[in-house]
């Protein structure tokens, strides 16, 4: 389909980034046209211009004509009936939600989807409800037919589909308390649309073999697909990246973009959870982009978490394989206020993708130390090994009946293992302050001194116990009713 691209503007007149929306949606922009002026309130362009419009989409044979503003809904009725018959009026936000109602593929992402659809509906209801009432009910090229139940029933939907998310987002909550009780500490992947989160995903994720767990997870292949298109990633794909000591869980999200209204961000929160939520946020920047516009996208993805989100930020300047030492520098120098101490990587080539996996190291929360002293037994022995899946050991004696064990983790794996030496029930005190299964664990959980960082969770009554999963598998979310956290190769 062909569409006519239109902007009007008071202060800068960029379309790039309509353009990219428009082609993602599937258009071939055919024209595009710009008007420096204050909003008109009845065609939001001028009149004149409105009249220009509409016959440049005769002489391109346009279908359809987008329009890279918010357009009220009085003023796409004014709009529709200039244009000539069969061209529809699509502007920036009905264009944004036609792309993420293609991409949409897991329930939660089209129950966002269709959310924001009936957000952005509501008004226009309320509107043809208005000229009804004054008997200029608008045909199908204006607002669409005047139907009274219709206000009513798009509230209704509101209602059921936020219960919906609500119970989705339950779900997610419970799953991500079960990863950090399993001793994953949280990573999200934040940033504007297109700026290379997908490809640094799989950049984290690669320490993994892919090919040796193909059989295991034939999924792996295709989640956190890599494309040079805006919203390839509209709902949330998370991997395990081994960045060393710790086990962390990335999570890749939508892409933020300019100019959103508060109701269109706030349809999806349930995916933006994974952002607020993380212990660590790695905001993601294209570093190939003029500086002023990398300016206002950082602003933009500043502004999106602010109210909500919880964890540090690192910002990530990614693609520098396009652009020069010298230039980068540069970059930086005028980001500091915006971008204190970035990390520069090249997802596609895997330049100092090392130096992000140490900095995420250093930027989690701390891990808590322990040191126990167990009596020799199967069910001890089992306890060492668990302690080698969910921690870093830093001690493992053996000693006549008892095996000393020292070790750093999430202050919730720190609480499990002392409640399971507990249960050994054998060990006494050993006089320095450590104590055997029979009783308490000495250690106190005090941060590590060694500079490492890691995740903070809360206790689990399942995690820990024989049936939980093991920490080799890796997950790609899609659904809520995703089996539980993955697991790692035991460590020694």
């Amino acid at each position: 389909m062909r569409a006519v691209v239109a902007k009007r503007y008071e202060h800068e007149a960029d379309l790039s980034e309509i353009v990219g929306l428009a082609e993602a949606a599937g258009y071939e922009v055919a024209a595009t046209r710009t008007q420096k002026r204050t909003e008109d309130a009845a065609y939001h362009f001028g009149e004149g211009k409105v009249s220009e419009l509409a016959g440049l989409c005769v002489r391109e044979d346009a279908d359809v004509l987008v329009v890279d503003n918010e357009v009220g809904p009085y003023q796409k009725f004014n709009i529709g009936k200039t244009v000539p018959e069969g061209v529809q009026v699509v502007d920036r936000f009905t264009l944004i939600l036609e792309i993420f109602g293609q991409r949409a593929q897991t329930r939660k992402a089209q129950l966002q989807v269709e959310l924001a659809e009936l957000r952005y509906e509501l008004p226009r209801a309320e509107a043809k409800t208005s000229l009804a009432k004054r008997d200029e009910r608008p045909g199908f090229m204006g607002l669409g037919e005047y139907d009274e139940s219709r206000e009513q029933d798009i509230k209704s939907q509101i209602s059921r589909i936020r219960d919906e998310l609500d119970q989705i987002a339950d779900t997610e909550e419970t799953r991500r308390e079960r990863r950090r009780e399993s001793g994953f500490d949280l990573v999200a992947l934040a940033g504007y649309t297109n700026a290379g989160k997908s490809t640094l995903l799989r950049r984290l994720a690669d320490a993994l073999d892919v090919d040796e767990n193909a059989d295991r997870h034939p999924d792996l292949d295709d989640t956190a697909v890599s494309e040079n298109q805006l919203f390839t990633t509209l709902g949330t794909t998370t991997r395990r990246a081994d960045t060393g000591k710790r086990e962390v869980l990335v999570t890749d999200t939508v892409g933020f973009i300019s100019d959103l209204p508060h109701w269109l961000v706030d349809s999806f929160h349930s995916t933006l959870s994974s952002v607020y939520h993380a212990d660590l946020v790695l905001l993601v920047v294209d570093a190939s982009e003029p500086v002023e516009r990398m300016r206002e996208k950082l602003a933009t993805s500043h502004d999106t978490l602010r109210e909500r989100n919880e964890a540090p930020i690192v910002t990530v300047f990614n693609k520098t394989d396009r652009v020069d030492d010298a230039a980068l520098r540069r970059k930086r120098d005028a980001l500091s206020s915006l971008a204190p101490n970035p990390v520069t990587v090249s997802g596609l080539e895997g330049t100092n993708v090392g130096r992000l996996r140490a900095r995420i190291e250093d930027e989690l929360p701390d891990w808590a130390t322990e040191r126990l002293v167990l009596p020799v037994s199967d069910d001890a022995m089992s306890l060492v090994s668990w302690v080698h899946d969910n921690g870093h050991v830093t001690q493992e004696t053996y000693g006549g009946d008892h095996v000393e064990l020292g070790f750093e983790a999430p202050p919730p794996v720190v609480d499990q293992a002392r409640a399971r030496a507990a249960e050994l029930g054998d060990g006494g005190p050993t006089g320095d302050g450590d104590h055997a299964g029979g009783g308490n664990s000495a250690g106190n959980s005090n941060p590590a001194g060694d500079g490492d960082n890691a995740g903070r969770a809360t206790a689990d009554d399942t995690a820990g116990q024989p049936d939980t999963p093991s920490r080799s598998e890796q997950v790609t979310e899609s659904e809520p009713d995703d089996p539980g956290p993955p697991s790692r190769p035991r460590r020694r």
